[in-house]
């Protein structure tokens, strides 16, 4: 009988990758499946465009292989490989038009004048620049020479797209519009994109998986909503979006409950425990900024509950930021939606005495 288990379309096989004495991929498994929008988030220097560029073929493994569709990728140079990459400066011939710049990997393609034409169209069609073919990259706004650029890596229609931090050179708004054209692009054509960024919000808007890398490790691997909600470890915890850390000591555990001493908050924290955990093991509770609640008066139901001073407050229309003092000395941050317009005496407000609060599922226990 045949295995009838689909393999994946890329694999990454215990990859290291080292310059000099430096280790700037260390031995990393990874498998992206055909038709994903994949990210490889981390800071600067955490190896996940080094690991993009072997991908490419623009670097070899030191060690390990990479599969592509069931192909070793090995020595394969990178214009033979079903890949095609989009660089952050997007790299467009000044001298060039729009379709001169598209249709540019298509020379030594095997088609008619007519058929390379075709496809510029079509690429142009595709990311809405009909009508701008003729004109040069500096007659473009930063938008619109990010499309060029997609539409030159895509006219090869190559099976895996890859993308390095492709959004980075646009201001807030234009990226933010930019991210959906992009995720609108990719299930339209079901190209495997795998995206580079050190941006959080851009990689769980783009991404259907994202991996977490820090120096040259991946740290983990899930859906957006599981790496925020679910974080295995305290770096992971800290580096996707804003956390409140606290460590302590599990002084006991009942059904699925643990009582955690937290000397830096002041008090016991009581959060659901995670298999493995027992009396006197060293952790951390996690709690996100959003799942507080901030309130004038004690409130009569939470069991996590501790009084505090507004320290600072910064108020964005949507939402309220405060940083709120405990009695202990610590300091943490609390996200407030504005649901409605609140008068001016209603309002949480600078120096005001306030009580924290959240529940046991709110926070996460973590033992790494």
């Amino acid at each position: 009988m045949s295995d009838s288990t689909p393999q994946p379309y890329v694999s990454i096989e215990r990859v290291t990758k080292r310059f000099g004495d430096f280790t700037a991929v260390d031995d990393i498994t990874l498998t992206i499946d055909r038709g994903e929008l994949f990210a490889l988030l981390g800071g600067s220097g955490c190896g996940k465009t080094t690991l993009l560029r072997m991908l490419a073929g623009f670097e070899q493994p030191t060690s390990g292989r990479i599969m592509i569709d069931g192909e070793d990728m090995s020595g394969v140079p990178p214009y033979e490989r079903p890949v095609n990459m989009m660089f952050q400066s997007y790299a467009l011939f000044p001298h060039m038009t729009v379709e001169q710049n598209i249709g540019y990997g298509l020379k030594h393609e095997p088609m008619t004048a007519a058929e390379r034409r075709a496809r510029v169209a079509e690429m142009l069609d595709l990311v809405q620049l009909v009508g701008y073919g003729g004109r040069k990259p500096h007659q473009l706004s930063g938008g619109q020479r990010q499309r060029v650029a997609l539409a030159r890596a895509l006219a090869k229609q190559p099976k895996i797209l890859l993308l390095d931090e492709p959004l980075g050179a646009l201001d807030k708004k234009l990226r933010e519009a930019t991210q959906f054209e992009l995720m609108n692009i990719q299930h339209k054509l079901g190209i495997t994109f795998i995206v580079v960024t050190h941006d959080q919000e851009e990689a769980m808007i783009l991404a259907s998986r994202i991996a977490v890398m820090d120096r040259g490790k991946i740290r983990q691997t899930g859906t957006p909503t599981n790496v925020y909600e679910f974080p295995c470890s305290r770096f992971v915890a800290d580096f996707i979006g804003s956390i409140n850390q606290f460590e302590g000591s599990v002084e006991d555990i009942e059904h699925d409950l643990a009582v955690v001493d937290a000397p830096e908050c002041g008090g016991r924290i009581v959060v659901q425990t995670v298999d493995g955990v027992a009396r006197g093991a060293q952790v951390a509770v996690a709690v996100r900024p959003e799942k507080i609640q901030i309130e004038r008066t004690r409130p009569a139901t939470s069991v996590n509950a501790f009084r505090g001073k507004v320290l600072d407050l910064g108020y964005f229309g949507k939402d309220s930021l405060y940083r709120v003092q405990l009695d202990s000395g610590a300091i943490l941050r609390v996200n407030r939606v504005n649901d409605r317009r609140a008068g001016e005496s209603e309002r949480v407000a600078w120096e005001d005495e306030v009580w924290l609060s959240f529940e046991p599922q709110a926070a996460i226990l973590l033992t790494e």
